[in-house]
């Protein structure tokens, strides 16, 4: 019987599923739920929280239109991968009903609780044991919850990552791994263990976190409740998990000291791998364990991670709110339409931190803004074109920080997906960052299931997980272009330091 692996891409925009053929290592369907956006709750400026049973709703959803579209069985089903959107805090009761939203990744509200933290443990230990500031990330985000929510922080039986949780919907089992208690500041680098330092600073019991797990391993497998829900065989095994940004380099082989990955989906993420246990002493950046990190010294895997929250979030913003005798533009549009302004957009500055406190500016929340808009000149085009310059130009100060870390890399492999579908925003990329630039067929929910193989000894190696792994395009930095978007990116710069000052 020929066997496929299945994995699932948890992002905060959809929950995408794949079916990739064991013997070939091609996907053969996949699907996404819901077709537009999943919706986000803010109920305060700075908040951002989404239902986790919306999660499960959807993955059950993806899973029944991949078995109906590639005419695979349940039972052809060998394993399940799971990626997910990092940071996001879920609680559980003992029941295992959820019990409260959950607070995900661009959520803002636990940026002071982390500076708190890092000032009374002092900047030099947090920066030793955690590599990171504890900032706003999912220890903080829980520490919120027993400040301000006391009554609901009683009820919480486990928390869990947004991955995690969807393991635990599948399998009834409750458990997580070192890469994603990292994600969390939940991992001491130094004492290779739980963060203990930290959650007794926040007075959080460590009894909390769930069962340490490797990133592939047959981790728990599907009951029968989730069986007969999705439409797979019981016993089907769940042998990897990772965040997204981990997760989206291992699909592009990225795994390896100098190698970087880079996605731009509703954030923008540069993430380059280390041997090292490096750390920007101002938190700009963020270190997490990478999936393929070994407990020996001599095998440190970690990964360096620039985050800019407004990316594909400003593009889509931009989609539904410029309109056209009443009608919203597709993307290839929005593209073709941004391409007929000039580089530099006639003088139009974009900054696109308007989805939360951005790591990258020390937790500042500037939201976004434009610059030199000059309403007789500036048009569709303009509008569109500084949107994408001004992501790539983001993008461009943060890896300049990873470049201070001594992280130095001349070329960057992404998926062909997302805001790296536009021609645009590929060039701009590639003569502003200055490095060669290579696109793959992959994508998150594809390298879940090709870590899942690896995972359940499917494959016995990352080489023959890889051996469908197929270059579609590289682009290369031009002198000239380089030049004018130098002199565009400097004038970008100078508006973002006003901004801050």
């Amino acid at each position: 019987m020929q066997q496929y692996l299945l994995g699932y891409d948890l992002g905060s925009s959809s929950v995408k599923a794949s079916l990739v053929d064991v013997k070939t290592g091609q996907t053969v369907a996949s699907a996404q739920s819901p077709a537009e956006e999943m919706p986000m709750l803010a109920v305060e400026p700075g908040w951002a929280e989404q239902d986790p049973e919306m999660w499960w709703e959807h993955a059950v959803k993806s899973t029944h239109a991949c078995l109906k579209k590639s005419g695979i069985k349940g039972e052809q089903v060998a394993a399940i991968g799971i990626s997910y959107q990092m940071h996001g805090l879920v609680c559980v009761d003992r029941n295992q009903d959820v019990v409260r939203p959950s607070i995900i990744w661009c959520d803002s509200r636990a940026v002071a609780i982390g500076e708190e933290a890092c000032k009374k443990l002092g900047s030099d230990f947090c920066l030793e044991h955690f590599l990171n500031s504890p900032g706003n990330f999912t220890a903080s985000k829980l520490r919120w919850i027993k400040l301000n929510e006391p009554a609901l922080y009683e009820k919480i039986y486990k928390v869990m990552l947004p991955g995690d949780y969807l393991a635990m919907k599948l399998s009834g089992k409750i458990n997580t791994t070192e890469t994603g208690l990292s994600e969390g500041i939940f991992w001491d680098y130094k004492e290779r263990d739980v963060a203990h330092s930290l959650l007794k600073q926040y007075e959080i019991d460590s009894a909390l976190l769930g069962d340490r797990v490797p990133v592939f391993a047959v981790q728990a497998e599907v009951n029968e409740i989730a069986a007969t829900t999705l439409g797979l065989k019981a016993g089907t095994k769940i042998s990897y998990r990772a965040g997204d940004q981990p997760n989206n380099a291992f699909s592009l082989n990225v795994l390896n000291p100098g190698e970087t990955a880079a996605t731009a989906g509703t954030s923008g993420v540069i993430y380059s791998v280390t041997d090292k246990n490096a750390y920007d002493p101002k938190s700009r950046v963020n270190t997490f364990i990478h999936v393929n990190n070994k407990a020996k010294s001599d095998a440190v895997r970690n990964g360096v991670l620039l985050c800019i929250n407004g990316t594909g979030i400003l593009n889509s913003w931009l989609r539904k709110n410029i309109q056209c005798d009443g009608q919203g533009y597709d993307y290839v549009k929005m593209n073709s339409i941004a391409a007929s302004s000039p580089i530099a957009a006639d003088g139009l500055i974009l900054l696109p931190f308007g989805n939360g406190a951005e790591r990258v500016l020390e937790n500042n929340n500037i939201n976004g803004s434009f610059h030199g808009l000059n309403f007789n000149r500036h048009g569709q085009a303009h509008v569109f074109r500084a949107a994408q310059e001004g992501i790539v130009f983001a993008l461009k100060y943060g890896f300049d920080v990873l470049q201070e870390m001594g992280l130095k890399t001349n070329v960057i492999r992404a998926g062909h997906a997302n805001m790296f579908l536009s021609p645009l925003f590929r060039q701009a990329f590639v003569n502003t960052i200055g490095a060669r630039l290579e696109l793959y067929d992959t994508d998150g929910a594809k390298g879940a299931a090709l870590g899942a193989g690896v995972g359940a000894g499917i494959y016995q190696s990352f080489e023959e997980a890889f051996q469908g792994f197929k270059l579609i395009n590289a682009e290369e930095p031009e002198k000239q272009t380089s030049a004018q978007y130098g002199e565009a990116y400097t004038k970008w710069l100078d508006h973002l330091t006003k901004q801050l000052a």
